[in-house]
């Protein structure tokens, strides 16, 4: 099986799984929309995720998260979590085919508005095509940092706690570098400003 079409199976299997957990987390299920329905999916989704590659650092809870080094959109690269050492981060993971991702941007471009240049810094990593991801920031105005990662057995996503490589995921970095909450699936109108202070 050539490169390009690990890319895209890796890539189907992450939107459908984000699908998924879209559907876990709305609707009938709003317990998993808790902090401890969160860590119950999670370590449900840990149990059945194929195996971690050897030497892929993966972040846990309450650890330093591994330091990632992605490019953003011109290609600079930039590291997490140094880059924003001494404010808390949250890094979105998302792709433009993903609908779950695509209908959380707004928020999380409102909530990256109100936090200014002293609160929580939002950054997206998209495991995307970086065409695709100029586009859609070009056509939403989306203007917080995105950096583009390939997916993969050990992509960003994988590194910062999501082996199954659900879509969205977000986690909520202290601000010395730990790994504090984690989400799988997307948010819900109104609920990123709770879910980061709390």
């Amino acid at each position: 099986m050539g490169s390009g079409t690990k890319v895209v199976l890796v890539a189907l299997v992450a939107g459908a799984l984000g699908v998924v957990a879209a559907l876990l987390t709305t609707g009938p299920g709003p317990l998993l929309r808790t902090e401890l329905g969160q860590r119950v999916l999670g370590e449900a989704m840990d149990a059945s995720a194929p195996p971690v590659p050897a030497g892929v650092a993966v972040a846990r809870r309450g650890e330093k998260l591994p330091a990632i080094t992605l490019p953003d959109l011109a290609g600079q690269r930039i590291e997490l979590p140094e880059k924003y050492a001494g404010r808390p981060v949250l890094i979105n993971l998302w792709a433009s085919w993903c609908g779950p991702c695509v209908t959380e941007m707004p928020a999380l471009q409102a909530f990256a508005t109100e936090q200014g240049a002293n609160g929580v810094q939002v950054v997206g990593i998209a495991l995307d095509d970086v065409e695709a991801v100029r586009a859609f920031v070009a056509k939403t105005g989306v203007d917080y940092p995105i950096l583009i990662e390939t997916p993969g057995p050990a992509d960003a996503g994988v590194r910062l706690g999501n082996p199954k490589g659900v879509l969205p995921y977000s986690i909520l970095v202290s601000a010395d570098g730990r790994l504090l909450k984690q989400r799988i699936g997307p948010f819900e109108h109104g609920e990123i400003a709770g879910w980061a202070r709390d």
